[in-house]
């Protein structure tokens, strides 16, 4: 077994927020190699992420995050398993840049399920229609349309968004499974309202 450097280790654990021993696996399993080492853990965190899936998230917080001079404003609803987990400070923290990424970067749901069937057959509607008179085949138009769909997602939907805390964790959602992964407890963001003034 290699020994593992401890800058290496610290360095990894920084950059996950990952307990000391998973952290010291996967510099182990990788051979020292940083992002094989970050892959490792990610995917350890989507594995919990779905085996928690199922149980029930009744603890939590609702956060409000007001932008200064105070014309825009967030409540975001983040629940978990426990009360204790909802005390921590990694779930307080992550709670916290929730609402500030939904201020700056206004999501109209949480999830794609959350869409009304309409509003995803409508706007697929507009997509086909700008494509009609492009004398492209319609698998092609269908390809286009699905690429287009996607972008929308990205900016309709929350989970599916750039995380703005960190662009390099993904999205929202893979920043949300990190969590899970690193709390061991099934969090689900429940539901935001967004303020402004005039809107």
């Amino acid at each position: 077994m290699m020994a593992v450097n401890i800058d290496d280790l610290k360095q990894l654990r920084k950059a996950t927020g990952a307990g000391m021993l998973d952290c010291k696996k996967a510099l182990e399993d990788s051979g020292g190699d940083m992002q094989k080492s970050i892959t490792i853990l990610r995917e350890k965190g989507i594995k919990v992420a779905s085996k928690k899936a199922s149980r029930d998230a009744d603890e939590g917080l609702v956060v409000s995050y007001i932008h200064p001079p105070g014309k825009l404003g967030v409540l975001v609803e983040v629940n978990c398993e426990t009360d204790f987990v909802a005390k921590t400070e990694d779930f307080q923290k992550f709670v916290k840049q929730v609402a500030m990424h939904i201020a700056a970067y206004p999501p109209i749901v949480v999830s794609r399920e959350d869409l009304p069937e309409e509003t995803i057959e409508n706007e697929k509607k507009i997509l086909s229609t700008q494509l009609e008179d492009s004398g492209k085949p319609a698998e092609i138009i269908e390809k286009i349309v699905d690429g287009r769909l996607s972008k929308f997602y990205a900016e309709s939907c929350l989970l599916d968004q750039e995380w703005s805390d960190d662009p390099d964790v993904g999205t929202v959602k893979d920043a949300l499974t990190d969590l899970i992964g690193k709390l061991r407890e099934n969090i689900v963001i429940r539901r935001f309202s967004r303020f402004s003034i005039g809107n």
